[in-house]
C-alpha cells in the first residue's frame, strides 16, 4: 500500500531514541540510552534503547525492535498504521493506492475505530465553532466556564447536536461503517436504528499518549435527573478507562521537564490547570486509580501530588488509590484544597507561579497525611485506633526500606506508638506477605518452564540461532579469498557461505521463523544494495524484525570460543574462518545426530514387525550417516559426533 522509497525514507528518518522518547524517559548510558519499560511493570530500568543499532531492547520482558516495531507495540497498530504515525511525526507525505475490496476487508478493527474516533472529534469541533446549536449552546457554556480559545482548540473540544441521529447519519453518509460506529459507542444501535450516545452534550476527546482519540467524555448541559452528567465511551478494542488517563498527551513534556505531575480528578479540573500556565497535570476522569494509570505516569517521573478538594469523605475512598501509588515505589504527595473549593474553581483564582508556591508550602506527604485524616476519624475509639495503626502499616509497607525510617518516626510521634512496636508489626505484616507470595511465585515459575519447554521443541535451536547472529553480525566480512584457473580473485563471503552449505546439503530448520530468516537471505543476498542488519531490523514481518533486535542487542560472547587463560589470542574477525566453517559443521553434525537417533528408532521397529524390506532400507540410510557423521568429524578436527 505505501511504496518501498517512501517506507525507506520512513526508516531512515525515524532515530529510534528519538522516537521511544516520545513515551520514555531516557537517560544517557555510554553509547545506548536506559529507561523504564513501558510493556512491563518494573522498578529497576533494563530497558535499552541502541542508536548505533537502531534498536530497543528490554532484558526484562525480552521486546524489542525497531522504530516501526515499537509504534506498534505501544500504540496498538498494523504495520502501515505505524509507518504513517512515523510519516505524520517526520513530515514525510505518504501516497497510498486506493485499496481494493480485500484490502480494505483485510484492514484491521482497531485501526478502523481510531479513523472513526478522529472523524466524530472533527465534526464535534466543526459544530462548536461553526453550527449555530454548537455555537448558542456548547460553546456559550465553555465560555461561561471561562475557558479561552487556545485551551478549547488544545483539547479539541466540541458539540454534539441536540438530535437522535444526526452525527450517526452524517458519519454513515460519509462512508463509515455502523460497525465500527456502534463498536466506538459514539452511536447505539437500537431496533436498527443507530442513535447519538452523546447527543446534546459538549465533548472532550480522550487522547492516547501518542495523540490519538480513543474515546470520549460528554456534559449534558441540562437539567435532567435521569441523565447522567457525565457519559464516557464504553470500554472497547481501542479505550480501556483503566489504562488512559485524561491529558496524558498534552502533559507528558511538561511532567518530564517538571519531574512531577500533579493528579486531578475531572475534564475541567484539567484545563483549568492548562490555563492557569500548569501544563503537568491529567486527570482519573473519575475513575478508581489504577496500576496502570500508575505506571503510565511512572513513564514520565516518580513524583505524584494528588489534589482533593474539601470532601472528606471522597479522599477516604481513594486511599487505597494512593497505596497503589506506593507500591510502584512512586513519590506520593497530597493536597488538600480550602473547603468549598475544587481543582477547577482554585487555579481560577490565582496565577502559575502563585498556584505553584500554593501547592509547594501545602502539600503534603501521603502517609502523615493519612495518619492525620484517619487519627483524626478514630477520635477516642479504640478499635479504630488500633485498625488504623494496621492501615497506616500497610502503607508504609509498600514504600521501598531504605524510605520507611523517617515516615515510622514521625507516625510514631502523631499516633503516640512506641518506634519499636510499629517495627514489630510491620515485620510480621511483611512476613505474612512473603508466604502468601510464595505459591504465586512457584505458579509463574511452572508457567515460565512450560512456554521454555516449547520454545525448546527445535533441537536444533542453537545451533540456527548462532548462524543467524552471524548472518545478522558478520554476513558481508570476507571469509575466503581464492584464485580460479582463468587467475581471477574469488572472494566467499560469511553469508554466502553459510547459505550456499544448508543449500547443498538440502538443510531446512523445522522453526518456521530461522527457515524464513534463511530463505529470505537466500532470495536478496545477490542484490547488490543488500544489508542484512537493516533488511532484517526493518523487516515488515514483525517476529523476523524482533529475531533480528533480539539477536543484534546480545554483545557476541567472542570470549568463550577464543580465550585461553583470560586472555584473548585473536580478534573475532581474525578468526571468522575458522569459527564459520566450524558453527556451520557443527550444525550439520547435530542435524545428523537428530536423523541418525530416527533411523535407529525405525530399524528397531522394522526388527520387532519382522520388516526385512524397511530394515535393509534403513541400514543403508544408517550407512550414509555414518559417512556423514565421519566427514563432518575430520572437519572439526576428529571430534566424535555423538
Amino acid at each position: 500500500m505505501i511504496d518501498q522509497s517512501t517506507v525507506t525514507r520512513i526508516f531512515d528518518a525515524s532515530e529510534i531514541s528519538d522516537v521511544v522518547s516520545d513515551f520514555v524517559t531516557l537517560k544517557k548510558r555510554g553509547v545506548n540510552y536506559l529507561g523504564l519499560c513501558p510493556f512491563h511493570n518494573e522498578k529497576t530500568p533494563s530497558f535499552t534503547v541502541s542508536p548505533a543499532k537502531g534498536i530497543y531492547k528490554c532484558f526484562g520482558c525480552g521486546k524489542g525492535g525497531n522504530s516501526v516495531n515499537f509504534i506498534m507495540e505501544h500504540e496498538h497498530l498494523d504495520y502501515v498504521g505505524a509507518l504513517k504515525y512515523l510519516a505524520k511525526k517526520y513530515h514525510i507525505d505518504v501516497v497510498e493506492q486506493e485499496l481494493s475490496p480485500e484490502q480494505e476487508k483485510q484492514k484491521n478493527d482497531r485501526e478502523s475505530m481510531m479513523i472513526v474516533n478522529s472523524f466524530a472529534q472533527k465534526s464535534f469541533s466543526h459544530n462548536l465553532y461553526q453550527h449555530q446549536q454548537g455555537m448558542a449552546v456548547g460553546m456559550s457554556y465553555l465560555r461561561e466556564r471561562g475557558f479561552r480559545d487556545d485551551i478549547i482548540k488544545k483539547f479539541e473540544l466540541g458539540f454534539c447536536l441536540e438530535d437522535w441521529e444526526a452525527f450517526s447519519k452524517q458519519a454513515t453518509n460519509s462512508g463509515y461503517k455502523r460497525e465500527y460506529l456502534v463498536k466506538t459507542g459514539l452511536s447505539i444501535d437500537k431496533e436498527n436504528r443507530l442513535l447519538d450516545r452523546f447527543r446534546g452534550r459538549v465533548i472532550f476527546p480522550i487522547h492516547g499518549i501518542a495523540g490519538r482519540v480513543l474515546a470520549f467524555g460528554g456534559r449534558i448541559l441540562k437539567n435532567d435527573k435521569k441523565a447522567a452528567k457525565y457519559l464516557n465511551s464504553p470500554e472497547s478494542e481501542v479505550y480501556h478507562k483503566s489504562r488512559v488517563l485524561y491529558g496524558i498527551f498534552q502533559a507528558k513534556k511538561s511532567i518530564v521537564q517538571n519531574d512531577k505531575c500533579f493528579l486531578v480528578e475531572g475534564y475541567t479540573d484539567v484545563l483549568s490547570f492548562h490555563q492557569a500556565g500548569i501544563e503537568n497535570v491529567v486527570a482519573s476522569s473519575g475513575t478508581a486509580l489504577t496500576p496502570d494509570q500508575i505506571r503510565l505516569i511512572k513513564r514520565f517521573t516518580n513524583n505524584v501530588t494528588i489534589i482533593y478538594d474539601g470532601d472528606t469523605a471522597g479522599i477516604k475512598a481513594s486511599l487505597r488509590g494512593i497505596d497503589l501509588i506506593l507500591e510502584q515505589e512512586v513519590n506520593a504527595k497530597v493536597l488538600l484544597l480550602p473547603e468549598g473549593e475544587d481543582p477547577d474553581s482554585f487555579s481560577r483564582t490565582m496565577g502559575a507561579s502563585d498556584l505553584i508556591d500554593y501547592i509547594d508550602r501545602n502539600e503534603s506527604d501521603f502517609i502523615l497525611f493519612k495518619a492525620k485524616l484517619l487519627l483524626d476519624d478514630a477520635k477516642g475509639d479504640p478499635v479504630k485506633r488500633a485498625n488504623l495503626i494496621v492501615d497506616i502499616l500497610r502503607s508504609i509497607e509498600k514504600m521501598s526500606p531504605p524510605t520507611r525510617p523517617p515516615y515510622i518516626k514521625e507516625c510514631s510521634r502523631i499516633l503516640n506508638v512506641d518506634e519499636r512496636t510499629l517495627y514489630s508489626e510491620l515485620n510480621k505484616t511483611e512476613k505474612k506477605r512473603r508466604e502468601s507470595g510464595t505459591v504465586a511465585e512457584i505458579k509463574e515459575l511452572g508457567s515460565f518452564e512450560k512456554s521454555r519447554i516449547k520454545d525448546l521443541a527445535n533441537a536444533c535451536d542453537t545451533e540456527e540461532r548462532a548462524l543467524v547472529s552471524l548472518l545478522l553480525n558478520f554476513d558481508s566480512e570476507v571469509l575466503f579469498k581464492e584464485t580460479d584457473e582463468n587467475g581471477q580473485e574469488l572472494i566467499t563471503k560469511v553469508g554466502s557461505f553459510i547459505i550456499s552449505e544448508l543449500q547443498k546439503d538440502e538443510l531446512e530448520s523445522v522453526d518456521p521463523l530461522y527457515k524464513l530468516v534463511f530463505d529470505l537471505y537466500g532470495s536478496n543476498m545477490d542484490k547488490e544494495s543488500f544489508n542484512a542488519k537493516t533488511f532484517f531490523r526493518d523487516h515488515s514481518n514483525e517476529k523476523v524484525s524482533q529475531l533480528a533486535a533480539d539477536i543484534l542487542s546480545e554483545p557476541y560472547e567472542e570470549s568463550k570460543i577464543w580465550s585461553k587463560n583470560g586472555s584473548y589470542v585473536e580478534s573475532i574477525l581474525e578468526k571468522l574462518k575458522d569459527l564459520v566453517p566450524k558453527m556451520v559443521n557443527e550444525y550439520k553434525g547435530k542435524k545428523v545426530r537428530i536423523l541418525m537417533k530416527e533411523v535407529l528408532q525405525e530399524m528397531q521397529k522394522a526388527q520387532e514387525t519382522g520388516d526385512s524390506a524397511k530394515m535393509m532400507e534403513l541400514m543403508q540410510q544408517k550407512m550414509v550417516l555414518d559417512q556423514i557423521k565421519n566427514a563432518i568429524s575430520k572437519e572439526l578436527g576428529n571430534r566424535t559426533i555423538l
